[in-house]
């Protein structure tokens, strides 16, 4: 920190922000600042309407800076701003709980709240272990994920979690780990609209990894409905059913990621309603406020939730919660976010545009550099062959041209361009965004 007699730091200085998954040094060369937000647009530090084709960060489901949410947060925080989870409650956390869980299907009746998507799989998996240890069955620590699957940044969710970059620097990670395959081949599902026919069979390999460490010692397996921070791989048909087969064959716990999928990003509340899998526990965040306050949390199953409910009365059941669980301004929000889905019918709206969708993306098909297109849901990715010896510098200049040039925020993932816009959009939204995608591949073609 700069001394007194420095003076005080420039309110313009960029150096002393360390951004997160961001190519700091390239960014503060040519920053993209955001500095306002209303429905589909963002609005940019110079004054210009940018079109969010990205949902903020694949949380803004409801649209940027809406009415009632905004309403419900400051009327939230003139009334009760803090009150502590531990041992005392708001009454807003039980009427949230009872509102996620009515989205759920079958018994997905209990809701453990937590402040994001990395901390909702924390969660997830130390209930699991705790479940297994209350049922007698302590020897069930070892986790299962999946090759090219993200759950969130904590040593739980990077140890499952199986995209390289985002594990290489940080050790060993928690024991006892493997990892199924990935579900992606493109030789053989190369520009799929919705769920591939072919790869079902990679759930197979589930089989033999529990054969491998003897499923007795497994507490969980955890996957993605849909992997969307690697690139949007849909579940191959059938995939996700042979999973929950071989689970329930060996009394091991399914955990269903749905910090992305949820809240209508495939067209329903959770993709377990879409696949028709009914997991042990669902992780959620993002759309559940629409990314205005911070929010995740888990769903269990109601034999999950029971089993803790055992001892004297006064004791605790689980040794487990967060400081700012179920805070009151991220659960006024998120009450008026789920208002606003059923009011506009937003989950419906996204059903509804899917074919439409992934119609205008598929058409890219052909353009320079464009080696396969992904749909399923509201959500899309185009791959794009990479530059040679410098894989992601492709992509990078996409961001670079769609913000500066085309008047569009768009995510990707290394070479990867990812559309997955609010679900308040249209066909109108759907035909710009795809026009300036299409501008901008040629333009760094």
């Amino acid at each position: 920190m700069s001394n007194a007699s420095a003076g005080a730091p420039s309110p313009n200085d960029l150096a002393a922000y360390w951004m997160p998954f961001t190519a700091n040094r390239a960014f503060k060369s040519a920053p993209r600042l955001l500095a306002g937000a209303k429905d589909m647009h963002y609005v940019a530090a110079d004054g210009r309407r940018l079109i969010d084709a990205a949902a903020g960060l694949w949380c803004v489901n409801a649209g940027h800076s809406r009415a009632p949410i905004v309403k419900a947060i400051q009327d939230q925080a003139a009334e009760l701003d803090f009150a502590p989870p531990f041992q005392f409650a708001n009454p807003k956390a039980f009427q949230l709980a009872s509102r996620v869980a009515a989205l759920a299907p079958g018994d997905l009746d209990h809701v453990f709240f937590a402040n994001s998507g990395s901390e909702a799989v924390e969660t997830a998996l130390k209930i699991a272990l705790a479940y297994h240890h209350t049922n007698g069955q302590a020897h069930r620590q070892r986790f299962i994920g999946r090759v090219r699957g993200y759950h969130g940044v904590g040593f739980g969710g990077i140890s499952v979690g199986g995209i390289a970059p985002n594990r290489k620097a940080f050790g060993l990670g928690l024991a006892g780990v493997d990892h199924l395959p990935a579900t992606y081949d493109r030789a053989h599902q190369a520009f799929t609209r919705g769920e591939p026919e072919w790869g079902a069979h990679f759930a197979d390999e589930l089989e033999n990894l529990f054969a491998l460490h003897d499923s007795s010692t497994v507490a969980a397996v955890i996957v993605e409905p849909m992997a969307g921070s690697t690139g949007v791989l849909p579940p191959p048909k059938g995939y996700l059913q042979k999973l929950r087969a071989i689970c329930d064959k060996h009394g091991v716990l399914l955990i269903f990621d749905e910090v992305i999928t949820g809240f209508g990003r495939l067209g329903y509340a959770f993709a377990a309603e879409r696949y028709g899998v009914i997991p042990d526990m669902i992780c959620f965040a993002k759309g559940v406020t629409s990314g205005t306050v911070p929010m995740g949390g888990v769903i269990a199953r109601k034999p999950i939730h029971d089993a803790f409910m055992k001892g004297p009365d006064h004791a605790i059941e689980l040794f487990h919660g967060y400081t700012y669980s179920a805070h009151p301004l991220a659960c006024a929000a998120g009450l008026a976010t789920l208002a606003l889905y059923e009011e506009e019918k937003l989950f419906d709206n996204a059903r509804a545009l899917e074919g439409a969708f992934a119609d205008a993306v598929h058409a890219l098909q052909g353009l320079p550099n464009v080696v396969d297109i992904r749909t399923v849901g509201i959500a899309a990715a185009i791959d794009l062959a990479p530059l040679e010896g410098a894989p992601g510098k492709r992509g990078y200049q996409a961001i670079e041209e769609t913000f500066h040039r085309q008047d569009m925020l768009m995510r990707v993932a290394g070479d990867t361009l990812v559309i997955s816009p609010p679900l308040i959009f249209n066909v109108n939204h759907i035909d710009e965004i795809v026009d300036k995608t299409a501008r901008a591949i040629r333009a760094i073609a």
